[in-house]
């Protein structure tokens, strides 16, 4: 059996700007032109065409998208059928901000555990969690495969964490250290530094 068709990550950080414009549509809408999704996703008519064929999703010449079944394809892929599990390593200012940022369900995501070394930390409420030692982390992912992991720590520690959790079987991180960290080519690790984004923001401000 042949393996299914990888999409392009281009094509899959487009999908939740997709899918946001959608759910915004009107409850009456039933369709929707590949204009009205380029125009509410601010890319390009022939990009929202080759994403939808790279998906496998077809339209109607002349009327568009089903909405409802494109809704439907998009949370797919998007794992959004049921609650993915998320952990935060890093229980500082950004860790806690982000623990209880109320956001995470309402995009099919689950908390279920929020990390630190600092023995004072343990215990105090972060969103939906508890600050637990770091130390035990490895045992709470155990047996749970899919949980994507968020590092907060500093960049003196991140490369540690990240190998612990792709030791652990995390296959999707999302890193805010402002530090290149190193992954196996199986593993997707996203880096969000704030510093950096500023920085590019700073410039087109002048």
């Amino acid at each position: 059996m042949s393996e299914p068709k990888r999409v392009a990550r281009a094509t899959i950080t487009r999908l939740p700007r997709y899918l946001a414009y959608l759910e915004g549509l009107d409850a009456q809408a039933k369709t929707v032109s590949s204009q009205q999704l380029a125009d509410g996703a601010a890319v390009k008519d022939a990009i929202v065409r080759r994403d939808m064929s790279d998906l496998g999703i077809t339209g109607t010449r002349g009327v568009g998208y089903d909405v409802a079944e494109l809704v439907e394809h998009l949370h797919r892929e998007l794992g959004r059928g049921e609650a993915r599990r998320v952990v935060i390593i890093g229980a500082g200012h950004l860790g806690l901000a982000l623990a209880n940022y109320r956001g995470f369900g309402d995009a099919g995501f689950k908390l279920v555990g929020i990390y630190d070394a600092d023995p004072e930390l343990f215990g105090n409420a972060a969103g939906d969690a508890r600050v637990s030692n770091v130390a035990e982390l490895e045992k709470d992912l155990a047996g749970n495969p899919g949980t994507l992991g968020i590092v907060t720590v500093p960049g003196g520690v991140a490369q540690d964490i990240v190998d612990r959790l792709v030791a652990a079987g995390v296959k999707s991180i999302l890193s805010f250290a402002p530090t290149t960290l190193s992954h196996p080519d199986d593993v997707d690790v996203r880096h969000m530094d704030l510093a950096t984004e500023l920085q590019v923001l700073a410039y087109f401000a002048r």
